[in-house]
C-alpha cells in the first residue's frame, strides 16, 4: 500500500487536490481556445474519457473572451494556462476559471504577480506555479539567460538545473506568502525523467503544497509512454504526487487513458470499467489472439462498467496460472476455447469465431450478478482446473511431443533379444 505524503489541500472547482483526496488526472486541449465549439467538444471528450481537470491556453485576449462561453458548456473545472501577459490571468479569473497556472520564468514583475494573487484570493481560486525546465530560465534578459544557461550546462546539468528550479520557486513563493496566499500547487517538469524524479523529490522535502506531476515534451505516445510512466510511477509509489498529467504529442485522450491506468495499476484510484489481461502470445498460439483481444477490449469499454477482471489467454499451458484472480477468463486452444467465471468452467470447446460473443455474454452476465448482489468482484469460487494440454484443446510443446512420440512408435523397428 502506498503511503502518500501529507500535503495541504486546494479546491479546483469541485475537485480536491492534495490532503486525502485521490490523485486526480489532468489534460490540456490541443485546439485554439477562441474556437469555441471545437474547444467545448474537446473538453467534453476529455471529460468523458475520465479527466478530472482540463487546462486551456490563453495567449490572446480573444481566448480569454471565449472562456465565458466555454465554461457553461462543460462539466469539468477549467484551468487557464498563462504565460508572459498577466492581463490574460486577470481576464480568465473574471471569466470564471477554476484555477490559474503561472510560470516564474515569464511573469516576473512582482506587482503583476500580486494582482493575480489578490484576484485569485478574492475568489478562492488556487494557482499552480510551474517551474518547468523548458521555461524556468530568463527569457527577456539575454545576458541573464546566458548566465543561467551557462550554469546549467557547465558541469552537472541536473545539479545546476535543480538549483535554478528550487531558487526560482522559493523566490516566487515569497511573493505569495507575503500576500498570505497558500492555495498553491507546484510543478517542476522536465524532458529528462531522472531530473523529474530529483526535482519533485527535493521539492517534496521543502514544501507541503500539493504537487502536479508530469514530464514535459514527452514526445509521441509510442515513446512518451515510457518517458512519462517511469518517473511518475516512481514518484507515486514513493507517496509523492497529488495530480498528474501525462503529455503526448498526440490526441490528449490518450493522456487521460494512460494517466488513469497508471493510477489504477498502482492502486491509487478505484478502477472504473473492466480490467483486461492478455498474454503476449508465442509459438503455442492457435487462434488469432491479437484480433480477439482488441475486439474484447473495445466491447468491454462499451458494455462493462464495473471493474470486472477479464483474462484472455492464448493457450492452456500458462493461461490457468497467469489468470488467477480473474473474474472471467478465456483459455484458447486449437481453434477453440474454454471460458471460466470465477474459477468455474461455463463453456467448453467454443469455436474461435464465437469466442468474442460468448466471452462478452459471460462478462455481462457476471456484471448483472454483481449488481444484483449474487456475486462479488475478485472472489474466486473454485480453483481453476486446466484442461489436459494434449487433449482436444491442447496446443504447444506437449502436444507436439506426444504426436512425435506416437509417430516414432509406429516406425520403430524391434531389435532381437540376444541370449547369452
Amino acid at each position: 500500500m502506498v503511503v502518500r505524503r501529507k500535503t495541504r489541500q486546494v479546491k479546483v472547482g469541485p475537485v480536491l487536490i492534495g490532503g486525502d483526496a485521490p490523485v486526480s488526472v489532468q489534460s490540456m486541449t490541443s485546439c485554439y481556445t477562441h474556437d469555441i465549439d471545437k474547444c467545448v467538444a474537446e473538453i467534453n471528450k476529455l471529460a468523458a474519457a475520465g479527466a478530472d481537470i482540463v487546462r486551456v491556453a490563453v495567449p490572446e485576449r480573444k481566448d480569454t473572451e471565449a472562456l465565458a462561453q466555454i465554461i457553461p458548456q462543460v462539466n469539468v473545472p477549467i484551468v487557464a494556462d498563462v504565460h508572459f501577459h498577466f492581463q490574460r490571468a486577470m481576464e480568465a479569473i473574471a471569466a470564471g476559471v477554476a484555477k490559474i497556472r503561472l510560470n516564474p520564468g515569464n511573469i516576473t514583475e512582482r506587482v503583476q504577480v500580486e494582482k493575480v494573487i489578490d484576484a485569485c484570493k478574492e475568489r478562492g481560486l488556487p494557482i499552480r506555479i510551474g517551474v518547468n525546465e523548458g521555461s524556468i530560465v530568463e527569457r527577456k534578459d539575454k545576458q541573464k539567460r546566458a548566465k543561467e544557461l551557462g550554469g546549467v550546462f557547465s558541469n552537472n546539468k541536473h545539479g545546476h538545473m535543480l538549483a535554478i528550479m528550487i531558487a526560482k520557486l522559493e523566490e516566487y513563493l515569497d511573493i505569495f506568502y507575503a500576500r498570505d496566499f497558500y492555495d498553491i500547487v507546484i510543478s517542476a517538469k522536465s524532458i529528462d525523467p531522472a531530473l523529474v524524479v530529483d526535482a519533485y523529490g527535493e521539492i517534496s522535502k521543502r514544501f507541503d503544497h500539493p504537487l502536479h506531476l508530469g514530464v514535459t515534451h514527452a514526445g509521441p505516445k509510442e515513446t512518451g509512454t515510457i518517458r512519462s510512466v517511469v518517473p511518475l510511477g516512481h514518484l507515486l509509489l514513493s507517496g509523492i504526487g497529488d495530480t498528474i498529467r501525462i503529455s503526448y504529442a498526440n490526441d490528449p485522450v490518450y493522456e487521460v487513458d494512460d494517466g488513469l491506468e497508471l493510477l489504477y495499476v498502482l492502486g491509487l484510484r478505484e478502477r472504473k470499467g473492466a480490467e483486461l489481461i492478455g498474454c503476449p502470445t508465442c509459438g503455442r498460439i492457435q487462434v488469432d489472439l491479437f484480433t480477439l483481444i482488441q475486439a474484447v477490449n473495445k466491447k468491454l469499454k462499451e458494455q462493462i462498467h464495473l471493474p470486472v477482471k477479464v483474462a484472455v489467454m492464448g493457450c492452456v499451458v500458462n493461461g490457468p496460472g497467469e489468470c488467477e484472480g480473474a473474474d472471467v477468463a478465456l483459455f484458447a486452444g486449437d481453434r477453440k476455447g474454454i471460458i471460466y467465471v470465477q474459477g468455474q468452467m461455463v463453456a467448453n470447446g467454443v469455436p474461435e469465431e464465437q469466442l468474442l460473443d460468448r466471452l462478452l455474454a459471460e462478462c455481462k452476465g457476471f456484471q448483472d450478478k454483481v449488481l444484483r448482489g449474487e456475486a462479488k468482484l475478485g472472489e474466486k469460487v473454485v480453483a481453476v482446473v486446466p484442461p489436459e494440454p494434449i487433449g482436444e484443446l491442447g496446443s504447444g510443446y506437449a502436444k507436439i511431443e506426444a504426436e512425435r512420440a506416437a509417430a516414432d512408435a509406429g516406425t520403430r523397428v524391434a531389435l532381437p533379444v540376444i541370449k547369452t
